[in-house]
């Protein structure tokens, strides 16, 4: 009876230990969950290839690539060079996650040629996402894979930043070799910065002579637009084999002038549009055999034209229509195009700065209408005490501005006063009494910057401080001095940058592929320049390269 009494007990005791034990592991399951294991960062490996990389007497049609993992295609219409291009791309499939890729040529392909297909980092692991950086396939339709290389880097002509995905091509020089090629024909060579927006190195090439050209080719049909696309290339002919590290210059070529269609917005004004630089472009606006004596002036921030003519009275002429004819050097275009009654502008004149004047700007206003005449004998412009300030004007006609110049003194107030008629527009209208008000800061709220440039190899130049956007905030044109000021200029991180004007027109111009010309050298400082308020700032910078 007792053993009974010990097995009942035991048994008890058996059954309340395996309940403890359960709701120990429902209690740590609770708490936590079992781990994956470490994230998964390695990239797809190609296990085999059919036929094999670097296989030679390529006669197929097909390429089959098998890795040991599920793989999928990113951005692969992008990211695939195929060297030399084709003129039909490659169908590649499949389009979904798979452990095989088959590319299957669409386009003839050369004989005796080495081909590459770099994939950039198109092929990724399905899961992860790890890239199979620059896997490259590489076969030969002849008996031997080609083995010469050429390196170099890219940077951009004019701007700090250079351009992603820049393709760099080689045209061999042979007896159909002429310069109009980059415009029509595929290269012989073909590779792409991709991301790295710097370096390029085109492999598997065979001896010859070549032109090597960069281009940032936004329509991906290797061919140059110089519209819309930049272009950069070496003007002497390389020779292969060469071990040297080329570089390639940027750029986006000046555009021939060009007038697109006219037309009436005011009963005063027609607009022009243009391509290129309308410098010293001829406009002659005509109504039947009467010649319109037209202004011109510029729209802002846009690339037209406004040409401003003394309104037409319609319903005193039949004639319904103006002729405008346009020529710059070489280039003539005549235009016919109807007008109608519209509403003639009036005269208004408004002031850039609204209160408060900088120290290192000149005081500006703008006029709707052009000026003819500006008789400073009914201008005043006197301090808060009501003392008279001396001062000079300069009209940019092209802009509507009238900039004055006077000596601006710190924490100083000022009215500016325009009497009746001091200015008069080309309609022969006049000014009211018109008076602004503004005043400066204190001297203390501005930073003075001295730039001293080492080893400046030619003059003119153009020095620029930009913004972090690449906008230029100030300007300085030097012909013989190497110690450049800005005086009374705002706090903020500066970009310095100097051009070598060599045909002293004051401007930065880009090169030209057709004329074997390269830009203007730009030069710039590696580092931003801190102007602080109140701070004195001393810069040297060694142009030598």
């Amino acid at each position: 009876m007792w053993c009974e009494k010990i097995f009942t007990t035991l048994k008890k005791k058996i059954l309340l230990f395996c309940v403890l034990l359960i709701l120990t592991l429902i209690g740590c399951a609770k708490r936590g969950s079992i781990s994956g294991g470490l994230k998964d960062t390695i990239a797809p490996v190609l296990k085999v290839s059919f036929p094999k990389n670097y296989t030679t007497d390529f006669k197929g049609k097909t390429i089959k690539l098998s890795f040991d993992e599920y793989v999928k295609l990113k951005n692969v219409d992008k990211q695939l060079i195929i060297s030399p291009p084709l003129t039909k791309r490659p169908q590649i499939l499949p389009v979904t996650a798979s452990k095989s890729i088959t590319i299957h040529f669409l386009d003839s392909l050369q004989t005796n040629t080495t081909y590459s297909l770099n994939f950039g980092q198109s092929i990724e692991d399905n899961n992860e996402g790890n890239p199979y950086r620059q896997f490259k396939y590489v076969f030969s339709t002849g008996k031997f894979i080609d083995s010469l290389s050429l390196s170099g880097t890219i940077k951009d002509a004019h701007l700090k930043k250079t351009d992603a995905f820049v393709n760099v091509m080689l045209y061999e020089i042979n007896d159909k070799y002429t310069d109009s090629i980059i415009y029509k024909e595929n290269p012989r060579y073909i590779t792409n910065t991709l991301d790295s927006a710097a370096s390029f190195k085109l492999d598997h090439l065979k001896a010859g002579k070549y032109v090597l050209v960069a281009l940032k080719d936004l329509n991906n049909d290797t061919k140059f637009n110089p519209k819309t696309e930049k272009i950069g290339f070496r003007k002497q002919y390389i020779t292969l084999p060469n071990d040297s590290l080329f570089e390639i210059d940027l750029f986006k070529e000046k555009a021939a002038f060009k007038a697109l269609k006219p037309s009436q917005t005011a009963g005063n004004i027609i607009t022009v549009g243009y391509e290129g630089s309308p410098k010293e472009a001829q406009f002659n606006l005509k109504m039947g055999s009467k010649n319109l004596n037209a202004i011109v002036t510029q729209v802002p921030k846009k690339d037209s034209l406004q040409l401003w003519y003394q309104p037409i009275k319609m319903e005193k002429t039949a004639v319904d229509s103006l002729q405008l004819s346009v020529s710059k050097e070489k280039y003539h275009q005549d235009f016919n195009f109807k007008i109608k009654n519209q509403k003639v502008d009036s005269l208004k004149i408004t002031a850039i700065q609204i209160s408060v004047l900088p120290l290192g700007e000149r005081f500006t206003l703008n006029a709707t209408l052009p000026l003819t005449k500006i008789d400073v004998s009914k201008i005043q412009l006197i301090s808060k005490d009501s003392t008279s300030i001396p001062f000079k004007t300069e009209y940019d006609d092209l802009n509507l501005a009238l900039k004055f110049d006077f000596q601006k003194e710190p924490l100083e107030k000022y009215k500016l006063k325009l009497l009746p008629g001091a200015l008069t527009d080309y309609l022969g209208a006049t000014t009211d009494t018109i008076a602004f008000k503004f005043e400066t800061n204190n001297s203390s709220d501005y930073g003075n910057l001295r730039l001293n440039l080492e080893n400046v190899k030619q003059f003119p130049i153009i020095i620029e401080l930009t913004d972090k956007n690449g906008d230029v905030q100030l300007t300085s044109y030097s012909e013989n001095s190497t110690q450049i000021d800005f005086n009374a200029i705002k706090p903020d991180l500066y970009t310095l940058r100097v051009v070598y004007d060599e045909n002293k027109n004051k401007v930065w111009d880009p090169g030209s592929f057709l004329e074997k010309r390269q830009s203007e050298e730009v030069l710039y400082f590696p580092k931003d320049i801190d102007v602080r308020a109140n701070w004195d700032v001393q810069q040297t910078f060694n142009l030598k390269k």
